[in-house]
């Protein structure tokens, strides 16, 4: 009888207990799992090292990242990231369905290029289709797919801005998708920078309140920071 196959994971980080920096859970404590791999590779990206070879993953079994999670101390909230996680069929299902078992409440972020059977027991969806400055090609037709299959509930739109091209297309997601809120976030572009990163992250962020709030041709929509970079600049694992 051959001997089935073990379902691995490629994992980059596990870490936490720390905070939900984006969206609309942020300040939500939570444990992090990022997995490597990426179907995009965004111009400002801030975790290029998912993808460009410049680490490499170690391959884990769920049981394995849950042991990894148990270590790090008690959690009952984890989010999946990358990268982009949606790369991962069977292996991250398997590792979805272990820690729902125990009661986890869970939340993955992706950008929405790719559609898998287990986002359907995701608790919370973060869609974040890449806006013009990040020279990548946003397949509408996909993200269709994936919003009629999702229970509205458990999606979020959110989208980072670095430019007027960058919020009219967020305005254009709005209109398409008419999401319950849309999560708009003042765009990092320094993400190699070492040091402090806060007044210029500030800047944008006050630059973005005040475009958005002298335009009333928007619907429901948050203008929030990413909290991360303001208390911990560029550092990783926070």
């Amino acid at each position: 009888m051959a001997r089935q196959r073990q379902l691995t994971l490629p994992v980059l980080e596990i870490f936490g207990p720390t905070f939900q920096g984006e969206g609309r859970a942020i300040g939500q404590k939570t444990m992090f799992v990022r997995t490597a791999g990426c179907d995009y590779h965004c111009d400002w990206c801030d975790s290029a090292f998912t993808w460009d070879g410049s680490e490499k993953p170690t391959r884990m079994t769920s049981d394995q990242v849950i042991e990894a999670l148990d270590q790090l101390g008690n959690y009952d909230y984890v989010t999946l990231s990358g990268g982009n996680p949606c790369l991962l069929a069977s292996n991250m299902a398997e590792l979805v369905s272990k820690l729902k078992e125990r009661g986890v409440t869970l939340a993955v972020e992706t950008q929405g290029s790719r559609w898998q059977e287990w986002l359907t027991d995701i608790d919370q969806v973060t869609l974040s289709p890449k806006p013009p400055s990040a020279k990548m090609d946003v397949n509408l037709e996909t993200l269709d797919f994936i919003v009629e299959r999702l229970d509205p509930n458990k999606v979020t739109f959110k989208i980072p801005v670095f430019n007027d091209e960058d919020l009219e297309f967020a305005k254009s997601i709005q209109d398409r998708y008419q999401p319950d809120v849309l999560y708009l976030s003042a765009g990092n572009p320094e993400p190699q920078k070492d040091g402090d990163i806060v007044s210029g992250q500030l800047r944008r962020l006050k630059e973005l309140w005040e475009r958005v709030a002298q335009d009333d041709s928007w619907g429901n929509v948050r203008v929030l920071p990413q909290l991360h970079t303001l208390l911990y600049d560029n550092e990783r694992g926070v």
